[in-house]
């Protein structure tokens, strides 16, 4: 199967944001104005509808509602949904920048679906941000002293490997309560993270981060 795109109604940036035959178009919540201003029509809408208010839904295209009071975020909900269509492959846009309680909320829905065997990326405007369970993962090419930094979700993370940053590691473990693996720089356009056991949360900026 393709990627499934879901959008949501935080910052927005369109970088990559290209949807072909075979993937799927979600808009969670407020996240169809960023794709109705890129001419984009979602295959579904999803959420509480709390951020759209009076906005006109589209026509045409099929709406899951929810109630406000719930269990779940908006993207968290399109995850899962995502996720018993059968797609693997998950690319959030909108989910970034405002309360920083929502973002942490993201990050942990992306570590969820990472654990089932799912690979999540999170657009962001200035970094891209990643999920990794029990796998390697080449980030696409940076230039040198790009900023990457790299953390522990859940307890611990075993075997956790760099390379081609300034500070490699090798079969290391991280822990939830070091960040040890924060402001790292890629010393060649491409890198690799790894890890054996556990699950980690990769920031990858577009630039260096000063």
């Amino acid at each position: 199967m393709g990627i499934c795109y879901i959008v949501g109604a935080g910052e927005f940036t369109p970088r990559d944001l290209a949807p072909r035959e075979g993937d799927f178009v979600i808009a969670a919540d407020g996240g169809l104005r960023a794709l109705e201003g890129m001419s984009i029509r979602p295959d579904l809408l999803i959420g509480d509808l709390d951020s759209l208010g009076a906005y006109p839904l589209p026509e045409g295209v099929p709406l899951e509602k929810h109630p406000v009071e719930k269990d779940d975020t908006d993207t968290g909900i399109a995850l899962a949904q995502g996720y018993a269509m059968g797609y693997r492959a998950f690319a959030l846009y909108g989910c970034s920048g405002g309360r920083a309680d929502h973002l942490l909320a993201n990050f942990q829905s992306m570590c969820r679906m990472s654990r089932l065997g799912a690979s999540v990326r999170l657009v962001a405007k200035e970094y891209d941000a990643y999920a990794l369970t029990n796998a390697s993962l080449t980030l696409p090419k940076r230039p040198s002293g790009t900023t990457v930094s790299i953390f522990c979700h859940g307890d611990k993370a075993e075997g956790v490997t760099l390379r081609g940053l300034y500070y490699p590691l090798e079969g290391y473990t991280l822990t939830c309560d070091h960040p040890l693996g924060v402001s790292n720089q890629h010393t060649h356009e491409r890198a690799e993270v790894s890890v054996s056991n556990g699950t980690l949360l990769i920031v990858q900026y577009l630039s260096r981060a000063d």
